[in-house]
């Protein structure tokens, strides 16, 4: 990886349990169902780690901990890492609602993704929701060298984050340009990182491409495949915006702008 000012880590102060309750992805499901419901996006990630009984999962960046839940409702021993401690308290909170074997499967520490304190290869599956934008670019090389140290050699790292950064930069002004011919431009602020939520204003640092989560993971030392997605709409608007968004979502190149989230399910590249 190419030389390049290190900008220094977010401070973890700015991870409260106001963020992690009213900003932080599937907060309303979380905040329902104390962790038992996981939100669209938060699903779709977690069904691609394919998670078994008896399998060692790491959670890097574990946030408020619903993922280490259905990790080991489903019979794995999971673990967490995070280094806010309110994520760590949070995590806590919900192991001690588990049952007694399965919070028996489960642990939670403050660790930095950069220096996991793990020993190598012990881990089947590593997760990395909605991190990955919260890392500096010189972060997140070191935080995958790291998974790749922790993951066994048939393991698998899964990773999620929003938004592409494609759109942000590309498609959001059009949207933006657009909404207010619609009458809607003030819900939608010239800077795309204060849309929906404000707070990611201060603590999204790195989105991705498709391109640079490919690069990413190859500098790292990994394989495998990246893509695109975003949520349903389902909306009730007329046919013409349907259509637009269809043709937005589904049309190569246009789709590489528009489409909203990252994900990759990637392995340990095999030396020739």
């Amino acid at each position: 990886m190419k030389d390049e000012k290190r900008e220094q880590p977010l401070p973890p102060s700015l991870y409260t349990e106001e963020y992690f309750r009213t900003a932080c992805e599937g907060y309303d499901e979380f905040n329902e169902s104390d962790g038992q419901r996981l939100s669209r996006r938060l699903e779709a990630a977690f069904a691609l780690a394919e998670v078994k009984p008896n399998m060692k999962v790491l959670d890097v960046g574990c946030g408020r901990g619903e993922i280490l839940r259905h990790c080991a409702e489903r019979g794995a021993y999971a673990y967490g890492i995070d280094y806010a401690p309110v994520a760590v308290e949070l995590s806590h909170e919900v192991i001690g609602a588990m049952t007694p074997e399965d919070a028996a499967r489960t642990g939670v520490m403050l660790a930095d993704a950069k220096k996991l304190p793990f020993a190598d290869k012990s881990f089947d599956r590593v997760l990395m929701f909605d991190v990955v934008e919260h890392l500096h670019s010189w972060e997140l090389h070191e935080a995958m060298l790291e998974v790749r140290r922790v993951l066994k050699d048939d393991g698998r790292f899964i990773v999620h984050t929003a938004p592409n950064v494609w759109y942000d930069r590309y498609a959001y002004p059009i949207v933006r340009q657009f909404r207010r011919l619609m009458g809607q431009g003030h819900l939608y602020p010239k800077d795309p990182r204060q849309f929906g939520v404000a707070v990611n204003e201060h603590v999204h640092v790195n989105e991705q491409s498709l391109w640079s989560m490919k690069r990413a993971l190859r500098e790292a030392g990994f394989e495998g495949k990246v893509w695109l997605d975003s949520p349903p709409q389902n909306r009730q608007e007329p046919f013409i915006l349907t259509w637009l968004r269809k043709l937005a979502f589904e049309t190569v190149p246009l789709r590489w702008f528009f489409q909203r989230e990252v994900f990759a399910v990637a392995a340990k590249r095999r030396s020739k």
